[in-house]
């Protein structure tokens, strides 16, 4: 299992040039000493210099840092999927761009993973406490009791951009858009260890929010029985013995 050093903290942003600076600060005060870590920035088809801004951060700071621009915006979880794909260490941290996940936490998520004992897990976080409108704490909280009614994830809060999971788990998982919402039910279905941290929330500072109603929770009622169809079509064999002779 890699060292809790080994980390790369997988950022999707899309016009969030007011509030990466800050968060590539934050991110470094608390992993500046660990030796093996790095900000993974996908910029998600801005319009702004989030991309030249997070450049500038991590140079200031002396952050191992990628940078990666999407022509155009694919989602969340396409950037998700690019920036996964780019890192180089074995456990990925997703946090989202807009400074609303603190990386104050971070180190929770770590403590968490270095007790699990599968190869297959996730750390989520949980926000408890919602710096939003109360318009969308509902949408959030009724879209969670939906999916939990239907997945059974035993997730309070999926959509918690923050995050733990090793890069090899995710290589495992059927990709589709707005996979990023199910991570916890489709590491569950690999047999994984599924854990909940509870994080802060903080009020956005810089930008608007790129969700709606309508992208936040109606259109994921068709990847919910999408992803309720995959589970159940998904089926992972209990090994009880495994026997290797002689050299390979």
């Amino acid at each position: 299992m890699p060292t809790e050093t080994s980390v790369s903290i997988v950022i999707p942003a899309k016009d969030e040039a007011g509030n990466i600076a800050s968060l590539f600060r934050e991110i470094h005060a608390v992993l500046h000493h660990y030796h093996d870590f790095e900000i993974v920035l996908v910029d998600d088809g801005s319009e702004d210099q989030t991309l030249e801004t997070a450049r500038t951060a991590a140079a200031t700071l002396g952050c191992p840092f990628q940078g990666i621009r999407h022509r155009t915006s694919i989602g969340q979880s396409g950037a998700l999927r690019s920036g996964i794909d780019a890192a180089r260490f074995p456990w990925i941290i997703t946090m989202d761009g807009d400074g609303q996940n603190d990386p104050a936490d971070i180190p929770l998520l770590l403590q968490q993973a270095a007790t699990v004992n599968k190869a297959d897990f996730c750390i989520a976080g949980y926000r408890k406490d919602r710096r939003d409108t109360a318009w969308k704490r509902f949408q959030s909280r009724l879209a969670n009791r939906v999916r939990n009614a239907i997945l059974r994830d035993g997730v309070p809060d999926t959509g918690c951009g923050l995050k733990l999971f090793p890069k090899a788990t995710f290589t495992k998982l059927p990709w589709f858009d707005h996979i990023h919402r199910f991570l916890p039910a489709l590491i569950r279905g690999l047999g994984g260890d599924i854990r909940v941290v509870d994080v802060h929330h903080r009020p956005r500072q810089a930008g608007v929010s790129k969700y709606s109603a309508w992208n936040r929770a109606w259109v994921g009622i068709a990847d919910l029985f999408g992803v309720f169809w995959l589970l159940h079509r998904f089926p992972m064999p209990e090994i009880v013995d495994h026997v290797v002779e002689g050299k390979a």
